[in-house]
C-alpha cells in the first residue's frame, strides 16, 4: 500500500503511533453499539488487546498489519489483521465508529487489508467476528465470504462463539496447503458432523479426485471416511456418525 488509499473524503492508511487513543475510542464505541457485552467485558476487552503495550507490539510486528480511515485527521475505523500461517492472512478485527457507519468504510478498510495482507505473502484472508455481531456476519457475506467454522474466544472470563469465514471462489473451492502441494476445500460439499460440518476436499479444483475431508469445527484436514460412513476429526472430536450397520458391530 502506498502512503494511503482515498476513499472521497477519507484516507486509510498506516497506523501510526499517535494514533492509539483513537483507535481504543473507536473500539470501544464499536464494542458497545455491535455487540451484547457488558461494560466490564468492554473494558477488559479493549486493555488486553488496544492497551499502550498490545498496540506498541503490533505497530512494529512486521507479519501485523493496522490501517486506520482518517477523515480531516480523526479516526473513524480501522482494522487489526496477521499472517496467520502459510498463504493465509487473518483480518482479527475490523471496527467503525457507529456515527460514521453506512458510507463504505468498512468495504474500503477490508479491501485496503486484503493488499496489505497479500503484500506480505497471503494468497488467502480469513475473517473473524463474534457470533452475535448480526451487522458484522452480514458485512462479511455481502463482502463475498463464506463462515468455515466456529471457535471459541475467552473475553474477561467468560467464553463466546466466533464465526471464522473464508473468501468465497468463483469455483466454490478454497485452495489450502495439504502434505506440501495445493488442495481445495469445497465449501459447497459437506456432510454433518456433531458440531459443525465436515467439507470435502478434492486435490484439484475441478473436484474430480477426492483427498479427505475439512473439518470446519477447528480446521484440521484428512479426516477419512470408513466403510461404515463414519468420519470423525482427530483434533477436536467432531464426529459424523456412520451410515451404515455392521454386522459385526451389534
Amino acid at each position: 500500500m502506498a502512503d494511503g488509499l482515498e476513499l472521497d473524503a477519507m484516507e486509510i492508511r498506516r497506523a501510526r503511533p499517535a494514533d492509539k487513543p483513537a483507535i481504543r475510542d473507536v473500539a470501544r464505541r464499536s464494542l458497545q453499539a455491535s455487540y451484547s457485552l457488558g461494560p466490564q467485558a468492554i473494558t477488559s476487552a479493549i486493555e488486553e488487546w488496544y492497551g499502550e503495550g498490545r498496540l506498541d507490539d503490533t505497530l512494529g510486528d512486521d507479519e501485523h498489519v493496522l490501517l486506520v480511515a482518517d477523515e480531516d485527521g480523526q479516526v473513524v475505523g480501522f482494522s487489526e489483521s496477521t499472517l496467520a500461517g502459510e498463504g493465509i492472512g487473518t483480518l482479527l478485527w475490523l471496527h467503525v465508529d457507529p456515527a460514521y457507519r453506512g458510507r463504505e468504510i468498512g468495504a474500503g478498510l477490508l479491501g485496503e487489508t486484503r493488499d496489505s495482507l497479500r503484500g506480505l505473502g497471503a494468497d488467502r484472508v480469513h475473517g473473524r467476528v463474534l457470533a452475535d455481531n448480526a451487522d458484522g456476519n452480514a458485512f462479511y457475506r455481502a463482502q463475498g465470504f463464506q463462515k468455515a467454522g466456529e471457535e471459541s474466544v475467552e473475553i474477561a472470563g467468560r467464553n463466546y462463539v466466533e464465526n471464522r469465514y473464508v473468501e468465497a471462489h468463483p469455483s466454490g473451492r478454497e485452495p489450502i496447503e495439504a502434505d506440501g502441494s495445493t488442495a481445495f476445500i469445497d465449501h459447497d460439499a459437506t456432510e454433518r458432523g456433531s458440531v459443525d460440518a465436515f467439507h470435502l476436499v478434492y486435490t484439484d479444483e475441478d473436484g474430480d479426485d477426492l483427498y479427505g475431508y475439512y473439518c470446519a469445527n477447528c480446521g484440521t484436514l484428512a479426516n477419512a471416511m470408513d466403510a461404515m460412513g463414519r468420519i470423525e476429526c482427530d483434533n477436536c472430536g467432531n464426529v459424523r456418525k456412520a451410515t451404515r450397520w455392521d454386522a459385526a458391530y451389534l
